[in-house]
């Protein structure tokens, strides 16, 4: 027997609910203002990289399936977080196996569902639709994250003014254009992967605690490639395969490392740090990001109305992710 201190251990069940309490007092704790800042910043490299994803994905629209070009960015994002997690996973595994529901229905809304309907969409509506539409997840961010802190009188001004400038960002100077949109499947698609990003985000301010972050990620990687497996032998039978060259390997790579491994990391641990209503303005920036990578990237023009949009969206997020009013 070791020396030091005798070992004694609680009754399961009062252990559990103690371990519960203590939880629960850590969730309702105030946030930091460093823990709050560095919310933010995580929040913001989620949403960068995954601006990223949108202009390396169209490298795949041509030679990659849709079903194709998610399976196999999880099961890169898999090979990708495995010698982290899996001692975790191993030590945690009771938490997990109680809690295996939770982690399937994340796995289906962040994971199975949400960039597969992207890579869908894409096929058959435009990249102004896709952005104008995926505008909206911060909105219904916050309205399923009811349970959360509420918004406020400045957050709330800030998430319609970012709002406004995504709208007439990607109107091109017009506010009104989203009233002309020819509406087509990929819109609905995209309306459909916009409700799953914003429940999944809702979803995850009620993580188990007991899972950690890499735990949480690998499993519910694991989780959402099973569940796309029929469904890639299906497009496999119909449309064939893809030839693994520069071209198509290396955005899977791209978009299963960077846009999966370390995106969802970095953003699931932004909602533990600020919420989901928070993490969610930030995500306004997206249509920025995407428009600066693209003139960086593909040499497109910036004019003034991008300018004065970006400053809109900007001066938004600012109001929208700072302190409840």
């Amino acid at each position: 027997m070791s020396r030091g201190l005798p070992r004694w251990r609680l009754p399961t069940a009062e252990r559990e609910e103690t371990v519960a309490v203590l939880e629960r007092a850590r969730a309702h704790a105030p946030r930091t203002p460093s823990a709050q800042g560095a919310g933010l910043v995580l929040a913001l490299t989620a949403t960068v990289v995954w601006s990223g994803n949108f202009v390396i994905a169209r490298a795949l629209h041509d030679t990659v399936p849709p079903v194709q070009t998610a399976f196999w960015r999880w099961i890169i994002a898999l090979l990708a977080v495995a010698p982290l997690a899996l001692p975790q996973v191993r030590r945690q595994w009771p938490v997990i196996r109680r809690h295996l529901g939770f982690l399937a229905l994340a796995a289906l809304l962040g994971v199975a569902l949400f960039n597969t309907l992207i890579y869908q969409a894409g096929r058959s509506t435009s990249a102004t639709n896709m952005a104008m539409i995926a505008a909206a997840s911060p909105v219904l961010i916050a309205l399923f994250d009811r349970g959360g802190e509420p918004l406020g009188g400045r957050r709330t001004a800030g998430m319609v003014l970012a709002l406004a400038g995504v709208v007439t960002l990607v109107g091109k100077g017009s506010p009104t254009a989203v009233l002309h949109l020819d509406l087509a499947a990929g819109d609905l698609w995209m309306l459909a992967a916009t409700v799953t990003f914003a429940g999944y985000s809702a979803l995850l301010r009620r993580r188990p605690e007991g899972i950690g972050g890499v735990a949480f990620l690998f499993m519910t990687f694991a989780l959402g490639a099973a569940m796309l497996l029929p469904a890639y032998g299906v497009s496999l039978a119909a449309e064939g395969g893809f030839a693994p060259t520069a071209g198509t390997v290396g955005p899977l790579l791209y978009i299963g490392i960077c846009s999966s491994a370390v995106a969802y990391f970095t953003w699931n641990k932004a909602i533990a740090l600020v919420g989901a209503a928070r993490a969610g303005v930030v995500y306004y920036l997206q249509p920025v990001c995407v428009a600066l990578l693209s003139h960086v990237v593909l040499g497109e023009a910036v004019g003034p109305v991008q300018l004065v949009c970006t400053a809109l969206i900007v001066v938004g997020v600012a109001l929208g992710a700072g302190s409840r009013r």
